[in-house]
């Protein structure tokens, strides 16, 4: 059986993420700070002992190479959702250098950390999955999101800077980046989009090892093309290429 990590599991996405990997056959080891709220996910999972829940703080990375130890009983990692975030919705006149860097340490930190662990699996059998839950908050940062707007924007750079230093040598080690869109979550909107339709759209994605994926970017169930120039979009009109279409996962 497929064995997928999911970095935030004990609520909201992280925990709707989980669920829909085990209803899809996979084993599941789900990470979180708090026992309780990972209980609660095993608790919902309808396949007895697919859920295997590891309590743990990303950006604690001495515990969290214990927890990649422990997972690495389980079998082979084959997919890695770096999903676990924190938005602390605080103005930076109000942040200490302190509380700023322990965001950028759980939102980017777990991401990179988590990453580097799972792939000592996978380069050693050169293939895997990646999937990292990112936003477009950093485009155009709100007030007092300071912290999470530059942490997930420097999590869209670490995926491009993933791809270029594996793609070559690992093409069946796959790399995405996935924006869930506004969720109806603690952190989200009370009209966003329910954790579980996101889910169906992330689990696919986690799951299509498709070659074609690395490096794409995606937004809800849209793939997210890169802009073309200009001239690059004479060029192809010129040369009769047709534009190119962007993909769609499945509807929630």
């Amino acid at each position: 059986m497929t064995l997928a990590i999911v970095t935030g599991a004990g609520q909201g996405l992280g925990r709707a993420l989980a669920l829909e990997l085990v209803a899809r056959g996979c084993i599941v080891a789900g990470l979180a700070r708090s026992e309780s709220d990972l209980a609660a996910t095993s608790k919902l999972c309808a396949a007895a002992g697919a859920f295997h829940p590891i309590a743990c703080d990303v950006s604690d990375y001495d515990a969290l190479r214990g927890a990649f130890d422990a997972i690495r009983r389980l079998g082979p990692i084959a997919i890695l959702i770096n999903n676990a975030a924190v938005y602390p919705r605080r103005d930076f006149l109000d942040e200490t250098p302190e509380s700023f860097m322990h965001t950028m340490a759980i939102n980017l930190g777990g991401m990179v950390a988590c990453s580097r662990l799972a792939l000592e699996d996978m380069v050693s059998r050169g293939t895997g999955r990646i999937v990292n839950v990112t936003s477009f908050a950093d485009l155009a940062p709100i007030p007092a999101s300071g912290a999470y707007s530059v942490s997930k924007g420097a999590g869209r750079i670490f995926t491009r800077a993933l791809v270029a230093d594996l793609e070559g040598r690992f093409p069946d080690i796959v790399i995405s980046d996935w924006i869930p869109g506004a969720l109806r979550t603690a952190m989200g909107l009370p009209d966003g989009i329910h954790p579980a339709d996101a889910a169906r759209w992330g689990a696919e994605l986690a799951l299509s090892s498709d070659p074609s994926l690395n490096g794409t970017l995606w937004e809800r169930n849209n793939e997210v093309l890169e802009p073309q120039s200009l001239k690059r979009r004479v060029f192809n009109r010129l040369m009769l290429r047709p534009a190119p279409t962007p993909r769609m996962l499945c509807a929630a």
